[in-house]
């Protein structure tokens, strides 16, 4: 999936801001692809939402220390959110392959019971029962099985946490966040005592925003299943 451009960067701006549009197209770009990630036959949307989280964290990893508290919070739930899209995606990737494999076995036994009927008008079911290498390949459908059960749970667990975020308000509170900016600590004088400044003017000598309190979280009802 190719990543969104970001417009209206400015090189020569201050940093926290061209960091602040960044992660907004990217927080945009994740939820883009709602509610189409909710269906379990999507694997594709799954797929490009896990890049996006992928890119959602990294960044939000590298610059949370520049911005408001939940930040540093949000960058840990897309960190969850990318590493349970993992394990779905390795199940989506590992399962055709030994579904591939066992088609390939099925195909090769086919044959070999065919052969083994000779100029019989009908097969005798007989001879299914003792296909070559039958006890060879049981361990493969074990493993399609598993994998195809452990799809259905993890894409339930990523069900709960995509619900779970919604009800924390995780979109509107990184937005929130993002728009703030840390106090940044001005060094003390030479031979000065230091001593902490809580006038107005501090904030505004240091560049920080003036800090605002944050709001509650908004509930988000997740979207259903369809």
């Amino acid at each position: 999936m190719k990543a969104r451009r970001i417009k209206g960067l400015a090189p020569e701006g201050p940093l926290a801001d061209n960091l602040e549009r960044t992660i907004r197209v990217r927080v945009d770009e994740l939820f883009g692809f709602m509610p189409r990630a909710l269906n379990p036959a999507e694997v594709e949307a799954l797929h490009d939402l896990r890049i996006a989280a992928k890119r959602l964290r990294y960044i939000l990893e590298l610059s949370d220390h520049l911005f408001g508290p939940y930040a540093a919070t949000a960058a840990r739930r897309t960190k969850d959110l990318q590493d349970l899209l993992g394990e779905i995606h390795d199940c989506d990737v590992t399962l055709p392959r030994v579904e591939a494999l066992i088609a390939a076995h099925q195909a090769a036994a086919a044959d070999a019971v065919r052969e083994a009927a000779g100029d019989a008008e009908d097969l005798d079911a007989a001879l299914a029962a003792v296909a070559p290498g039958g006890d060879d390949w049981r361990g493969l459908h074990a493993l399609a099985i598993h994998l195809s059960a452990r799809r259905i749970l993890l894409f339930e667990a990523f069900l709960e946490h995509w619900a779970k975020l919604g009800r924390e308000g995780f979109r509107a509170r990184l937005e929130y966040a993002v728009g703030e900016r840390a106090a940044v600590a001005e060094p003390p004088t030479a031979g000065a005592s230091p001593a902490p400044d809580a006038s107005p003017a501090a904030g505004e000598r240091s560049g920080a925003r003036p800090a605002a309190a944050e709001p509650p979280a908004v509930a988000e009802r997740p979207t259903s299943v369809a």
